[in-house]
């Protein structure tokens, strides 16, 4: 059975049964036969898990909100308002969804981080409810670094839940999870494909796949640190694709080494070493691929930044490792993946707000003719009689 044939009988089955597939599924995938705890977690135990946090840690995931917070402020938009000269003011409003969620990872380690990226820009976007889904360790609990996470960002609806059930439960609703209109974060294959099959449902931010790393270098740049920061992507798994593009040949090779002595690390054999005739051809593959993140590290390279048009994020100079927007620089580490950059962007506080058109016109007569000879041609009559009786009501002639 394809992931796309179990994903949709998994959906089916939560729009059907709604908390008893849910708690089923977590049985059988989450927490190895044990039975689930309530889907919801307490609000009591998110405080207790925050208070529980090391201080470092919490200072760190203080500081990582904080600038994504800023940085989430500073995209909020102001409404539009456009006078045109047939006498017309159209105005542009942008409004925040009602219900928002940010599905968290869980399996291979806790993602507070990813709490930050999702509920914080949520909420800096005026989302009033917002909530937040973890699948539950064999123990049956969400990881308390995850719960410590959303109380230190003031989420108290939360969930122990995973998986393509988990976007089901959030798309659909069931008795205990009310139904959101958008639905956040990274996930595996099957959290990716329920969010596909579901998209018609709930709005999504992206389809997330394996971390994608291009690192550009020219003269100057640190081999070692670029090393570092390729092992670093190539370490979220073995799908992960990291690339170093350089016309030097000999910066390639000392890439290559510093390589060579971390054979073994997790990631090290994702990372492949490319050479390139010169900067432009550099520039030719990154739009080409549209990674998740860009490096340009050395002088030449980092000119290259206003010409970027295809990259998720762009990190520009030998202090600017990708690790850092995973975490604590302020940008968001959800990220168009697999080409999408080409037209997808960051998870942003767009990501929870539309755009409502208000338009008032006040002497329709000029518009009302043209709007009702295109009507004409198009075969639509009562469009242009709709239109032209406000000429009559004007007192135009006709």
């Amino acid at each position: 059975m394809t992931v796309a044939e179990r994903v949709a009988r998994i959906v089916a089955r939560v729009e059907a049964e709604g908390d008893a597939a849910v708690l089923a599924l977590t049985r059988e995938l989450d927490t190895e036969g044990r039975e689930p705890w309530p889907l919801r977690v307490d609000p009591l135990q998110l405080g207790e898990a925050l208070a529980a946090l090391p201080a470092p840690l919490r200072e760190a995931l203080e500081l990582a909100a904080g600038n994504v917070r800023a940085v989430a402020l500073a995209t909020v938009g102001a409404d539009r308002e456009v006078a045109l000269p047939q006498g017309q003011v159209v105005t542009v409003r942008e409004v925040p969804v009602g219900r928002a969620a940010t599905y968290v990872p869980g399996g291979r380690a806790p993602y507070p981080s990813t709490v930050i990226m999702g509920a914080v820009t949520a909420q800096v976007a005026g989302v009033a409810e917002v909530a937040v889904c973890s699948p539950p360790r064999a123990d049956g609990d969400v990881d308390p670094v995850v719960l410590a996470a959303c109380a230190l960002c003031g989420v108290d609806e939360v969930y122990r839940m995973g998986g393509a059930q988990a976007i089901a439960a959030l798309a659909l609703g069931t008795e205990t999870v009310p139904r959101v209109d958008v639905i956040a974060g990274p996930g595996n294959v099957f959290v990716q494909e329920a969010k596909r099959q579901l998209s018609e449902r709930v709005g999504i931010d992206s389809f997330a796949g394996p971390s994608e790393l291009v690192v550009v270098l020219s003269e100057g740049a640190d081999a070692r640190l670029a090393a570092l920061d390729l092992l670093a992507q190539a370490e979220h798994g073995p799908d992960s694709r990291a690339v170093a593009v350089s016309p030097d040949l000999d910066l390639l090779a000392a890439v290559a080494a510093a390589l060579g002595t971390a054979a073994g690390q997790e990631g090290a054999s994702n990372v492949e070493v490319r050479p390139v005739a010169d900067l432009s051809d550099a520039l030719d593959f990154v739009e080409d691929m549209a990674p998740e993140h860009l490096q340009l590290m050395g002088a030449d390279a980092e000119a290259l930044a206003p010409r970027v048009r295809s990259a998720g994020c762009v990190f520009v100079g030998a202090g600017s490792g990708t690790a850092f927007g995973d975490y604590v620089a302020g940008s968001n580490h959800v990220l168009p993946t697999g080409g999408a950059a080409r037209f997808a962007s960051a998870l942003s506080v767009k990501t929870f707000r539309r755009h409502v058109t208000e338009v008032r016109i006040g002497d329709a007569s000029q518009l009302a003719r043209a709007g009702a000879a295109i009507a004409r041609a198009e075969g639509f009559t009562a469009h242009a009689e709709s239109m032209e009786a406000r000429i009559r009501e004007n007192g135009a002639n006709g």
